[in-house]
């Protein structure tokens, strides 16, 4: 077998279709977000980031970067090894205010919030004998890995649907072990799963529940622990998964659930076993994050007042986008080739950065924009990415883009 032509006819194939991906070259500004600087052929020039996961901008933030600063000058850069070997670094007592945040018992941290859900859902699954998954059909790709690797038997119900979640439950034995696994906000469409319905389906028939945060925490909630939070529903939950890498704005992931539970998946989960831990560093500044959103409400107040303006500047101007109840704005394009195009006008033409989004992060046939506003984008900030799009549909036509 020739595999260097093999993989080259595999990336024709991405090109052919409209999906391969580039990479924006670009640098981010601290102090100034949501500010880049691009790095591209014809020299370097300054982007407006419009899609970007440091929800609230908490990656530039002056009580982060300190903290960060700290801890480097006080236990250097890294983190010795895994937990195992290097042991628990004093800056991992954020598991500690994860779990104060969530109101459970205790917390284990990961590396990235694609191995807390790989590593949690297939140990909890595999090792519980007999164990049947409950999967949301429109969950994240770490938590399909995660539910594959426990080779448990599974069944997918419909989306955000808790009517047929009960009947895929149904002829199950009600004695046998099950696990119930949705998120709470769906990053690409932007909608909200009905957490007490589900919960309610769950406790009817002795599931336990697992529910992925990862674009609700710091965003939601009085302390910013998320949907769970906000609707008073943390306590019905069996494991709240979070990320420290979106609206807290650093990195990591982690789990929250009881003492023996957190327990048994870090004696249990190879994920966590055979991994390097956080560095001191970056759990340091994810301890001064989570701790300045508990107390603090501006950022969040701010954040929606921004998703607000931008929707109804959007609806004004005449360009579609989906209709949710969160923070995510998805402009729908339908298609591959004119997603990269519109992506590529808006950063070469206006100095707007917003990634085209495809298959397989969506399905085909609902390519889109999605873009995220922040407490830093200014009225001017939404008036010049409106009008670009609405410039740019002005071009492609609405029977194109919508």
């Amino acid at each position: 077998m020739n595999y260097e032509a093999y993989f080259r006819q595999q990336l024709e194939g991405l090109h052919r279709e409209g999906r391969y991906r580039v990479f924006a070259h670009l640098e981010r500004k601290a102090g100034a977000f949501p500010r880049a600087k691009r790095h591209n052929p014809g020299g370097p020039g300054e982007v407006t980031v419009w899609c970007s996961n440091d929800y609230l901008g908490m990656g530039q933030h002056p009580a982060v970067l300190a903290a960060m600063h700290e801890a480097i000058d006080s236990c250097g850069a890294g983190a010795g090894g895994t937990r195992n070997i290097a042991g628990t670094n004093h800056y991992h007592v954020l598991e500690r205010e994860l779990a104060e945040l969530h109101r459970k018992e205790a917390a284990l941290l990961f590396t990235s919030g694609y191995v807390s859900n790989m590593a949690s859902l297939s140990t909890l699954a595999s090792r519980i004998p007999g164990c049947t998954i409950l999967s949301d059909e429109l969950n994240h790709a770490s938590m399909i890995e995660g539910i594959r690797h426990s080779r448990s038997e599974t069944r997918i119900f419909a989306h955000n649907d808790p009517r047929d979640l009960e009947r895929k439950l149904s002829d199950l034995d009600p004695h046998a072990p099950k696990l119930v696994a949705f998120e709470s906000v769906y990053s690409m469409d932007g909608d909200i799963a009905p957490i007490a319905e589900l919960c309610d389906v769950a406790d009817a028939c002795n599931a336990m529940t697992y529910l992925d945060e990862v674009h609700g925490v710091g965003l939601y909630g009085p302390n910013g622990g998320g949907i769970a939070d906000r609707e008073g529903l943390s306590d019905r939950l069996t494991v709240i998964e979070g990320t420290l890498a979106k609206a807290f704005g650093v990195v990591g992931g982690y789990v929250a659930a009881s003492a023996t539970i957190c327990d048994f998946i870090r004696s249990f989960a190879s994920g966590f076993i055979f991994t390097t831990s956080l560095p001191p560093a970056v759990a340091a500044g994810a301890l001064a994050s989570v701790r300045h959103l508990k107390a603090s409400s501006e950022e969040r107040a701010r954040h929606q007042d921004r998703v607000a303006r931008l929707r109804s500047r959007l609806d004004q101007t005449g360009v579609a986008h989906l209709d949710n109840p969160s923070h995510i704005v998805p402009v729908m394009v339908c298609d591959p080739v004119l997603c990269k195009q519109i992506s590529d006008v808006l950063i070469d033409r206006y100095g707007i950065y917003v990634q085209p989004i495809n298959y397989p992060t969506v399905p085909r046939g609902t390519e889109r924009l999605r873009i995220t506003p922040s407490p830093h984008h200014s009225d001017a900030d939404i008036e010049h990415l409106v009008q670009a799009l609405a410039e740019i549909w002005a071009e492609v036509g609405p029977a194109k883009a919508a």
